[in-house]
Parts: structure tokens; C-alpha cells; sequence
């Protein structure tokens, strides 16, 4: 019976979406063509579309949508293979009927692996076998049959049941967050448009080309403008989608929502007005959509129907009207922060600027602008600030930074320079350009350090690069991403004279990028003087993850002249950094959560068995609290903020979320700790031996 009712299911959703089938807009085949005329005769690696690139754009196109292997079927593979090699004619002969196709298919499947997930919830799980859960299956193969799907789902279900009674959650509460969370997941697929199929495929015919192209439709486009000008025209709310619901998470400092006095934390936007305009219904929208109706031009009216934080669902609700303004997104900008380190009865002050991206806002500077917005310019403010707090040495921290404005990284190069060539560039027709910068004199002429991980790309390596061939100041961390190329936007509706926003941009390799020693960071990244420990895999994350990157190469070292000669204190400052770490217990606890992790990932498969799921967290539990003894923490129950607690982001309570969320932004940085210990040490070094000191600084002496 139970079968029975599961496959009346199943009808009832599929025929639900077979109604909802998505198809492509009129102008989304004509944007396909015109993006591969550009991509054919601009872009910097030239790749013709054959048969061979259309089976790679058939291959990403699937990873996009199913890279864990936990929807299709073997035969759904099969049943689109006579279309790998002939995949680019969607592009080229503007026919995207394949690609909708397949996302159609997608869809349905997702539909029927969440039916047959809920249908698990009431027959309950043996939690007394010693059963096991592989996560990551991108590397396994496709499942052959439903039998075998369906074996896949009932260990991910049970794994997800498991996690959850760990917590002392019981059946009922389990079987309603689960069952919510399904809802969730179809009614976030019921809410996909023609728009973001067309995105998902040209991303993967894109991406095809090199790794760090891409299409942007026209709004992912402004998000990308807003990402590097860090401002936009608003309310000053960060808003996410909980319970079908667009709240708000967050109000900026400044911005109408805060000055108004009338909105807080937890307030629900369920409508939205435009001045003296009828309020349009957002409950159950899409959080994007409820954004571009909040957003708009500057010094207008918007008015918000808002359901408070503390209203049930059918609550009093009420009307809101703000003034749009200009919103600068200051958590994005460059911070400062002073760090003391106290060794031998003499304190030393390092000045940490952390610097998530090279932001610039183009059309500012263009239009003359003086207070303009970049990354070059706060960390220029910053820098004079430190030398009023008189700081030993300044250290910038570049992890996860994805790089941005290649003009920033010159600037920002140029503040602790006197002058002299940054990076080189090669265009597609192997013609060599040198980029330099041109002012005289130095913002920052002290002891200085760059801190980079994997995370850190493009012009955070063009920086760490050049300071290194300087021997401006020593590069601590990790090996960093290995991106050396250069990205230009274009704007199809300007290059094709469309008066209305339609066909969005592409973004487009145009150049390889070289250091002024003649190498690239293509691939290899930099490599730090000092390298401290990692937990990422760098075959599975970084530039030499792709396989379609472009190669390491070298061309002629540029005409510089070194600013010093840090060779001789590198080795010193290894030799303590070495006996420091060997004794920090901190230092310690971080080293063994990467062997951990480094063993949980080779390992691949977590127990489905409760006895020894419990054992694993007792485990972790009792070694948590050790370091919480260790610290003299006592404020909060062991290992908050770190055991897992079973739910996703948009599953807990919004205070509950937030509170997590600034306990694992404070938890203690032991990387930056010992960065600035390293620097602490250089300037100590410096101070006690003059000769090292007129080697490694010669501008000063």
C-alpha cells in the first residue's frame, strides 16, 4: 500500500512539473551566438567549437547540475549521449532545446529522489548496523539503476536522521525538520526561471573555454558592479529567505532602515511599494526578485509591508516608508587592526590591514569623482593612521582574497615601493606589456609581511608577487591560488548597440599575467617565504584543480631594481618560527585538526552506526573541553559554535544563527597570530643587527 501511495505521489509531482517545464526566452538563443562570436575572436586562448569542446561544455553542464552524483541515472547520461559531440550547436545555431531538456529532466529527478526521502521518514532506521555513508561522490560513478539510487538516498537520509538525534533532538522533531527541509528544496525549485537554466549553460560552454570565463545575465551583472564599486542604492538591510519569508538579518550602520528606528532584526518584508504605487505581494518570492524591487534610484520612495519579528504568520502587520540612499558596503572594505606581541621585556606593535578585495568604483573615478571608492585608497588611509600609532611593522593580510581590480594591485603595490614595474602582461598575440607604477616615494616604508593562503587569486598574487621579487617584505601562509590571467567584462548590449539591458556581459580571459621576475603565478601560485600549515587539498581546490588551465611559463624578467635583500632573515625567522610553533599549544590543536580532517577526507565515508557515532562525538567533546580548560574559557558550553548541530544555515532560529555565526568569526586566528609573530620577530632582528637591516631595507638607510 505504502508503494502504492509513494508512486500516486510521484505521478502527482511529475505531472505538476511537466506543466512547469522551462523553455528558452526568444532572445536567450541570439545571446548564445553573439557571446561565441565574442568569446571566438577576443578571447586570449583561442578553442574551436568541435566535437571535442562539446563533449568537455556536455560534461561541465552535468557537473553543474548534479556534481554528486545523487540525481541522475546512468541512463539519463545515455539518453542525452548522442548530443555530447554536438552540444555547441545550441550555441551555434541558437537551438537551446538540448539544454533545457536536460535541466528539465534534472528537475524531475530531484522531484522524485525528495519524494522517495520523505518516504523514508515514517518507516524509521536501524541505527545498531554497521552501516556507512560516502559524502563526496563527485569521482564515483553514475548510479545504474533505482535500486541503487534509492540505496544511495536511504544511507544519505539515515546519515541525516543520525546527525540530528545526536543532538537530543527526538523522532517527531526529526521527521519535521526533515520533512521542512524537503519543502524547502521543491519549493526552491519550483521558484528557478528560464533565466537561471540559461545561466547554468553558458557558465558550463564558457567555463569550457578556461576556467575563469563566464556569462553574467544582466542581473548577476549588477551584483558582479556592486561587488567592485562596494556600494549600491538601497534601504541598508542584509535580508535572507527563512521560511518563505524575505528577513532581515542585519541593518547597516547608517542606512534608512537603521535611522528609521522602526525595523530590527527578525522584521519580515512581505510587500513591497514603489512611492505612491500599489504594495506587490513578496511572500514566497524569490529572494532576488524582492531585492530589485527594494533597490532602485537614489532619493526615491519605497514602502515596505512588514510582518514583525515577533508576529505569528498572521499577525498585525505594518507600512514602512523609506528614502532609497547610497549604501557602502564598509564590511567589504579594508580594515585595520593593531596587534601587540610582547617578547623579552619589549613590546612590539604590528598593524594588520586585511583587504577581502580589490574594489574599485570604475564610473566614479571616470566621471571625476574625488572620493571615489578603492581598495588603494582606504589601505593609503590606514597606513597614515598607523604611522600616527607609530606600529613596528605593517602586515597585510590577503587570505581568501579572490583578487579584483588589476589597477589596484599596481597602486596598492605602489604604496610600499618607490617605483618600478609590478606585472607584465601577455595579450593573445603574444605582445608583452609592462605595468608600472609611477610615483615617486613610498606610503609605507617599515618592516612589512603579506599574508596569503589558497584562497588568495589574481591581484592578491600580482601584490604578494611583486612584493616578494622586491624583496619588499616577506609572503607568509599558504601557496597561494595560481590564477595568472587577466579578465576584461564585456558588455554585450553596449558592443551591440542594444538601448535596453538584454544580452548581460561575459567575462573574458584577455591576457596572461607574468611577475617582474619573468615568471607567472599561473598554476604554481606564489609560493610563500614562510609557509605555514593548510588544510586544503590543492587537487581539489586551486588553478591546478582544472583541468583545462593554462600552462606554467616564463618570458624575460622586467627591468627592476630590488628594493632589499630579505635571503639572509628568512632562514632566522624560519628557525624561530620553527621553535615557537613547536611548543604553542594553540599551534598544536591546529595541527591536529588538520590531520583529522586530512584522514576523514581520504577516508570518505562516515558510520551510520550510532554506537560509534556517539564515541566520535564523546571524543571530540572531551577534547574540546581540554582546550577550553587550557584557555581559561568558561563563558559557554563546550565545543559552541563547532559540534555539528545537524541543520542547515536557513534551519535554525535566526538569534541562534547569528550567535554562531560571530563565534566562529572570533574564534581565535592562530594563523594571523603567528604571521604577526613572525613580524615581530623581523623587526627585533632588524633592530639588534644593522647589517641585516641595511640589506633588507636599504630605502630606509
Amino acid at each position: 500500500m505504502k508503494t502504492k501511495l509513494l508512486w500516486i505521489a510521484l505521478a502527482l509531482f511529475n505531472s505538476t512539473l511537466a506543466a512547469v517545464e522551462l523553455a528558452p526566452l526568444p532572445l536567450q538563443p541570439q545571446t548564445a551566438l553573439l557571446s561565441a562570436q565574442v568569446l571566438n575572436r577576443y578571447h586570449y586562448k583561442h578553442v574551436p567549437l568541435d566535437e571535442a569542446t562539446s563533449a568537455k561544455v556536455f560534461d561541465n553542464y552535468l557537473k553543474g547540475l548534479d556534481s554528486e552524483r545523487f540525481f541522475f541515472l546512468q541512463a539519463d547520461i545515455n539518453r542525452f549521449e548522442a548530443e555530447r559531440p554536438r552540444l555547441v550547436d545550441a550555441v551555434l545555431k541558437e537551438n537551446l532545446s538540448t539544454p533545457f531538456a536536460i535541466y528539465n529532466l534534472y528537475q524531475q529527478r530531484v522531484t522524485e529522489r525528495i519524494v522517495y526521502a520523505r518516504s523514508l521518514l515514517s518507516q524509521g532506521f536501524d541505527f545498531d548496523t554497521l552501516d556507512s555513508y560516502q559524502y563526496l561522490r563527485k569521482h564515483a560513478a553514475w548510479p545504474k539503476s533505482e535500486e541503487e539510487i534509492n540505496e544511495l538516498w536511504r544511507r544519505r537520509v539515515k546519515n541525516d536522521w543520525l546527525r540530528l538525534k545526536l543532538t537530543g533532538k527526538d523522532d517527531k522533531d526529526i521527521s519535521n525538520t526533515l520533512n521542512k527541509r524537503y519543502d524547502n528544496t521543491l519549493n526552491s525549485l519550483a521558484k528557478v526561471k528560464s533565466d537561471d537554466v540559461f545561466q547554468r549553460f553558458m557558465s558550463a560552454y564558457a567555463m569550457t573555454i578556461d576556467p575563469h570565463t563566464d556569462y553574467f545575465g544582466t542581473r548577476a551583472s549588477e551584483d558582479f558592479d556592486i561587488s567592485m564599486r562596494l556600494s549600491l542604492v538601497g534601504i541598508g538591510a542584509v535580508l535572507q529567505d527563512k521560511d518563505d519569508f524575505t528577513t532581515i538579518r542585519e541593518l547597516v550602520a547608517g542606512g534608512p532602515a537603521a535611522l528609521s528606528g522602526r525595523l530590527k532584526v527578525g522584521d519580515r518584508i512581505v510587500g513591497v511599494g514603489q512611492g505612491n504605487s500599489p504594495i506587490t505581494e513578496v511572500q514566497g518570492q524569490r529572494l532576488d526578485d524582492t531585492v530589485a524591487l527594494i533597490r532602485g534610484a537614489e532619493d526615491t520612495v519605497v514602502r515596505l509591508d512588514i510582518l514583525p519579528a515577533e508576529a505569528t504568520p498572521d499577525g498585525k502587520h505594518k507600512l514602512i516608508t523609506l528614502i532609497r540612499k547610497k549604501i557602502t558596503l564598509d564590511k567589504q572594505a579594508a580594515k585595520k587592526s593593531i596587534l601587540d606581541v610582547t617578547d623579552g621585556g619589549a613590546t612590539r606593535h604590528i598593524g594588520v590591514i586585511t583587504l577581502p578585495g580589490f574594489y574599485l568604483d570604475f564610473a566614479a573615478r571616470q566621471r571625476g569623482d574625488k572620493n571615489f571608492k578603492s581598495a588603494s585608497r582606504d589601505v593609503s588611509q590606514l597606513l597614515k593612521e598607523f604611522k600616527k600609532n607609530k606600529v613596528d611593522s605593517v602586515l597585510i593580510d590577503l587570505r581568501n582574497n579572490g583578487g579584483g581590480s588589476l589597477d589596484e594591485a599596481i597602486e596598492l603595490t605602489g604604496l610600499f615601493i618607490d617605483k618600478g614595474p609590478v606585472v607584465q602582461q601577455r595579450d593573445s598575440k603574444g605582445k608583452i606589456s609592462v605595468s608600472s607604477d609611477l610615483n615617486s616615494g613610498m606610503a609605507w616604508q617599515g618592516p612589512l609581511g603579506v599574508l596569503i593562503n589558497r584562497g588568495s587569486a589574481s591581484a592578491s598574487e600580482i601584490f604578494a608577487a611583486a612584493i616578494q621579487d622586491y624583496g619588499r617584505g616577506i609572503v607568509i601562509g599558504e601557496t597561494s591560488f595560481g590564477k595568472g590571467t587577466v579578465q576584461s567584462v564585456v558588455d554585450l548590449d553596449s558592443l551591440f548597440k542594444s538601448p535596453q539591458p538584454k544580452f548581460g556581459e561575459l567575462k573574458m580571459t584577455i591576457a596572461q599575467f607574468f611577475r617582474i621576475n619573468g615568471g607567472t603565478t599561473q598554476l604554481r601560485g606564489v609560493i610563500p617565504d614562510i609557509t605555514l600549515p593548510s588544510m586544503i587539498d590543492e587537487e581539489e581546490f586551486g588553478e591546478s584543480s582544472y583541468d583545462n588551465a593554462l600552462p606554467w611559463s616564463q618570458i624575460k624578467a622586467a627591468d627592476y631594481t630590488k628594493a632589499g635583500d630579505l635571503a639572509p632573515v628568512v632562514p632566522l625567522l624560519i628557525r624561530k618560527h620553527d621553535q615557537r610553533v613547536a611548543t604553542d599549544q594553540e599551534f598544536k590543536y591546529l595541527q591536529e585538526d588538520i590531520n583529522e580532517f586530512n584522514t576523514r577526507r581520504r577516508e570518505n565515508r562516515i558510520s551510520l552506526n550510532e554506537t560509534e557515532r556517539r564515541h566520535e562525538r564523546e571524543v571530540q567533546e572531551a577534547r574540546i573541553k581540554l582546550r577550553d580548560k587550557f584557555r581559561g574559557d568558561k563563558s559557554e558550553p563546550a565545543g559552541t559554535g563547532f559540534q555539528d548541530d545537524g541543520l542547515q544555515a536557513n534551519e535554525r532560529n535566526l538569534e541562534a544563527d547569528i550567535a554562531l555565526e560571530n563565534t566562529r568569526k572570533n574564534a581565535k586566528d592562530v594563523l594571523l597570530n603567528e604571521a604577526v609573530h613572525i613580524l615581530s620577530d623581523e623587526v627585533a632582528l632588524l633592530k639588534s643587527k644593522s647589517r641585516l637591516a641595511a640589506s633588507a631595507l636599504p630605502e630606509i638607510q
